[in-house]
């Protein structure tokens, strides 16, 4: 799948309103949600479940400092099998299922069944710190159990159950076929609005209203919106300051040395039928599908130092 084309790279907002009351973000994401339904091959509905992950999860890591890294995983008994996605604070994420193979019919609205091939489960979001430079923290970890398999407000349950924040979330995935026959993300992208303590009433009946009267996150993409328009959009008449607009974008920490650090990792029973039995290894990341060939040579040394310092 090709995103749309067009002359916009996919960038993240990050704005405060009512006097910082109210946190919001959003994300137009078509780029990166084609790029990773390219990698992985999925369907178009787990591409529709994907992206809406992928999506939520950058959202939900618009706070987080630049050496820290975001982790959602949906654990599911629906046909996808799960969904896992990891973003930082600079703008990256990456993400996989484990069957990217999964589908259903439309469902009754003529929409991708996202909740048909989610199922039943549990959505766990992990905070972790430092893990770039080694400084090991101890992760926050909450969990929520899944309420509609449709994502978005699973993501919005996940807010204000573990977290107590009352919270509107929009994703959409906007999937379209051209003449020739082959499919592109047309639009893809999310809103989240974020109530805190010290909000008022009429703030708070004013974004209920103003949330309800907001078009499909796609429908405003496809006719140009920006992540700050979107957020007007959802806003209504409340002002809000923008704090950040960044670019955003898939991107994996896979590497060949990677690789080779993964079966350094090894026992040397492990690494030694590799070699004599296979005269190499294969390793695909799961996060981007990219595989990596690991030669005899390189196993030959692995093992050796292995060996040494054994």
């Amino acid at each position: 799948m090709q995103p749309k084309d067009g002359p916009f790279r996919d960038s993240l907002a990050h704005a405060i309103a009512a006097d910082g009351n109210v946190r919001c973000m959003a994300a137009v994401t078509t780029n990166l949600v084609a790029e990773a339904a390219a990698r992985h091959k999925t369907t178009h509905t787990v591409t529709a479940a994907l992206g809406r992950t992928l999506t939520g999860t950058l959202l939900l890591a618009a706070g987080v400092k630049e050496l820290d890294r975001l982790t959602v995983q949906i654990d599911c008994n629906g046909p996808i099998g799960g969904i896992t996605a990891e973003a930082n604070g600079r703008g990256q994420v990456r993400g996989y299922v484990r069957n990217p193979r999964a589908d259903a019919p439309l469902n009754a609205q003529g929409k991708f069944d996202v909740r048909a091939i989610v199922g039943e489960g549990t959505l766990y979001v992990t905070y972790e710190s430092g893990f770039e430079i080694g400084l090991y923290r101890e992760p926050y970890r909450g969990s929520v159990p899944l309420i509609s398999g449709e994502i978005a407000e699973d993501f919005a349950y996940y807010l204000s159950k573990s977290e107590q924040i009352p919270s509107a979330v929009m994703l959409g995935v906007l999937v379209r076929a051209r003449a020739n026959g082959d499919h592109f993300i047309e639009a893809a992208g999310g809103i989240m609005i974020q109530i805190m303590p010290g909000a008022d009433e009429q703030t708070v009946r004013a974004l209920e209203e103003s949330v309800k009267r907001t078009p499909q996150t796609t429908t405003l993409i496809r006719r140009g919106a920006r992540p700050a328009d979107l957020l007007q959009a959802a806003l209504g008449d409340l002002r809000f300051e923008l704090l950040e607009e960044r670019e955003v974008e898939f991107a994996c920490t896979c590497s060949h040395e990677r690789a080779l650090a993964l079966i350094s990792a090894m026992s040397l029973a492990e690494i030694r039928s590799m070699l004599e039995e296979d005269r190499g290894a294969v390793m695909t990341c799961h996060f981007c599908n990219t595989t990596y060939r690991v030669q005899e040579r390189e196993l030959a040394e692995i093992l050796q130092r292995a060996e040494k310092e054994g």
